[in-house]
């Protein structure tokens, strides 16, 4: 029987925000050391216990670690007006390195996946490996009758967004949706017709990929800055805990001197984020990116905040991406569209609706430098860390208090 072709074929085939990071621990954190674990969040709740997939895993794993960047991907990446020259003839000689990844299974039928090494290799896997999990996991569930489940859904969402077009005045703040699907895909195949149907469906509506790979392949716009691990890494970077955040926020503009300005606030709360985002930071970025707890509350402290700060909010972006599909993302942005430019990240709901029980995987950052980090999410079942005791720290200094049981 013929090999099938590996999982991913391209390492533009990630979120450009794991390009966009990797750009500034390359020129400021080069000596960063990170450790990643990997999570099912709903390991009861699988059609077969992930162990099953290790041996596929390690195989994917291997070939993943063959790959380099071509002549064209890298002409790709050198036309991104925020990537550096000299990042671009870095990323020519890279390579993944498969020692730096270790695979093992326990007793209840769990995978566990540990990341340990320099930062400029270990978060580059994160994407991959969350990609590669789930098409393992789903190519054994895979029917006729499921994929057609998913074309059914999935023309239903472009006949939606064909409605919604309509709706729209040239007057009115626009609609804007963007595919953020990669690490939660049912397969490359599957997220690429997804984005070309929907994208031909109502292209003023669809606005790009979080894909770097499918956005050079369909012309479209690669969208992205940066994630959690991003700023937890602050919290074991030479600075003070209680001003990790604000280094991290001048990390990026040091950097990327006005693009790529929206900013993550759930790191440690949307509360505890507004006491650090001041007039400086305010005026800097662009807009704030919705990842957990309710995102109306977490808008309505948006508009007050820059409102104190005598910044007129409709100058700024609030991105949204957080568990959204289409109807959310409409009620939201009709909510916000007179106060603020909205756009929205959908990712599962576009890239893996088939009418499986999805897996809710992570691969998250819980150590920098010997040292814990760990996100205070919004929503309780996203904080994650190794290490309570740390965990209990940062809510001291940040004054979050604990969720109660």
């Amino acid at each position: 029987m013929a090999q099938r072709p590996p999982i991913i074929q391209s390492l533009l085939d990630t979120d450009l925000y794991k390009f966009t990071m990797l750009q500034v621990i390359l020129h400021q954190f080069p000596q960063a050391h990170g450790v990643y674990e990997f999570r099912c969040r709903n390991n009861d709740q699988t059609a077969y216990p992930l162990a099953e997939i290790q041996t596929e895993l390690e195989q994917e794993l291997d070939r993943l670690c063959r790959l380099q960047l071509s002549q064209s991907e890298l002409d790709y990446l050198r036309s991104l007006r925020f990537i550096k020259s000299d990042f671009v003839d870095y990323l020519e000689l890279f390579q993944l390195k498969r020692r730096f990844v270790k695979v093992a299974t326990d007793k209840a039928g769990r995978l566990n996946i540990r990341v340990e090494g320099p930062m400029i290799q270990a978060m580059f896997f994160e994407i991959y490996i969350l990609a590669i999990v789930n098409e393992l996991y789903f190519r054994r569930l895979e029917t006729p009758e499921v994929l057609a489940e998913g074309e059914r859904r999935l023309q239903a969402k472009a006949a939606r967004l064909k409605q919604l077009a309509a709706l729209q005045s040239p007057a009115a703040p626009p609609f804007l949706i963007s595919d953020f699907g990669t690490r939660r895909r049912y397969t490359l195949a599957w997220q690429e017709h997804v984005i070309t149907t929907l994208y031909a469906a109502a292209p003023e509506i669809m606005r790009g990929t979080s894909n770097v790979y499918l956005a050079k392949k369909l012309g479209i716009t690669p969208i992205g800055t940066m994630a959690h691990e991003f700023l937890q890494a602050f919290q074991a970077l030479d600075v003070r805990l209680r001003d990790f955040q604000k280094a991290a926020l001048e990390s990026w503009v040091r950097e990327y001197r006005g693009d790529l300005g929206i900013a993550l606030t759930d790191v440690v709360g949307m509360d505890a984020f507004l006491r650090d985002f001041d007039l400086y930071f305010a005026k800097l970025f662009d807009g704030l990116r919705h990842d957990s707890g309710d995102p109306y509350t977490w808008g309505d402290k948006a508009y007050a905040h820059y409102k104190k700060l005598k910044i007129d909010s409709r100058t700024k972006m609030l991105t949204f991406s957080d568990g959204l599909d289409i109807e959310k993302s409409w009620a939201l942005h009709q909510y916000f569209k007179n106060r603020f430019k909205t756009s929205f990240g959908i990712g599962t709901n576009f890239t893996n609706d088939l009418g499986h029980t999805t897996l809710n995987i992570v691969l998250k950052l819980v150590e920098c430098n010997g040292q814990s980090v760990a996100k205070l999410s919004d929503s309780p079942g996203k904080t994650m860390t190794d290490n309570d005791t740390f965990l209990a720290y940062l809510r001291q200094v940040f004054q979050v208090p604990a969720p109660q049981s």
